[in-house]
């Protein structure tokens, strides 16, 4: 059997989980469209929703990793469904199994926070039900068997690498700098945080396990803490002290949405951080085998902005 991947993205998902396959000795081929270099790792640059051209790439590889993230919420729209179709395209033609990084956006709202392994998707606004609808078909095509897919879910990054795009990692340079913090909506609210190299680590456990295929897993997560605490935890993982974490409230990011439309987006996402935002990820972690790595870890690599 080939020991081909190809990974498509070169954020923080996308490299390390080309440096874990490197490093375990498998070939691995990123894609990007800056042709990213990872040491041990032949960079591509390319654009993925070129279906011929990510075909080709593909061609004699074990498996297919979706580990791009459009960075600009406002273009999701526009930038998923011709990357999402050449991925389904690739990996129809190639036969490699296809693994997808996922969010928790497709489930919606959920009445107690939690959100477990076989729920049903219900996503209200137009990116959650976009991600469930890329997921709904490639489960189609599974069940059909022109593809062989699977899907692992994690909740907000932090880890090493996340960077201004994290709920926790876009506030540290200020907090490790001694200054107060504005979290928007709530910084008192249970909210889960996934370590991005453990949602790397179940993508390919779940390449790896046949069993998890045609599914929707979750990437082990360790017990929900409140954005203040995961600031301060982070912050005492590095010896520094704790500091004030100040809220914007939600009447301020409510007006300020209808004249910026970063902040529109992230409206529709509120029930995200004024609710708890729980993810259960017990059922993933007995299928794939892994646990997540711990806490106090995951804060001092988070700490390495």
């Amino acid at each position: 059997m080939s020991d081909r991947h190809v990974v498509v993205g070169a954020g923080p998902v996308g490299s390390h989980v080309a440096r874990l396959l490197a490093d375990r000795g498998s070939e691995v081929i990123l894609v990007s469209r800056r042709g990213t270099a990872v040491p041990g790792v032949t960079a591509a640059a390319a654009d993925a929703s070129d279906a011929d051209a990510l075909s080709a790439l593909t061609e004699g590889a074990r498996a297919l990793y979706n580990c791009a993230n459009p960075g600009d919420y406002t273009q999701w729209q526009q930038m998923w469904p011709p990357l999402a179709r050449s991925l389904r395209s690739a990996a129809e033609r190639t036969g490699a199994v296809l693994a997808v990084t996922g969010n928790l956006y497709p489930y919606g709202p959920v009445a107690d926070g939690v959100m477990r392994e076989g729920m049903p998707d219900a996503a209200t606004d137009h990116k959650g039900v976009l991600r469930a609808q890329m997921w709904a078909d490639l489960a189609d095509a599974h069940r059909a068997g022109s593809l062989r897919a699977v899907e692992v879910r994690g909740s907000d990054y932090v880890g090493t690498g996340v960077g201004a795009n994290g709920h926790v990692t876009r506030l540290l340079p200020a907090a490790l700098d001694g200054k107060a913090v504005w979290a928007i909506d709530a910084a008192d609210v249970p909210h889960s945080f996934t370590d991005v190299l453990d949602e790397a680590r179940a993508l390919i456990a779940a390449v790896d396990t046949p069993e998890s295929w045609g599914q929707v897993w979750h990437a082990p997560t360790n017990p929900a803490v409140t954005l203040r605490q995961a600031i301060t935890d982070t912050l005492a993982a590095v010896g520094r002290p704790p500091v004030p974490v100040r809220v914007v409230p939600r009447v301020i990011t409510r007006a300020a949405g209808l004249a910026v439309p970063m902040l529109r987006e992230l409206n529709q996402l509120s029930y995200q951080r004024t609710a708890p935002y729980v993810l259960d990820s017990t059922r993933s972690q007995q299928m794939l085998g892994i646990e997540p790595t711990p806490w106090a870890e995951v804060c001092r690599r988070t700490a390495q902005v």
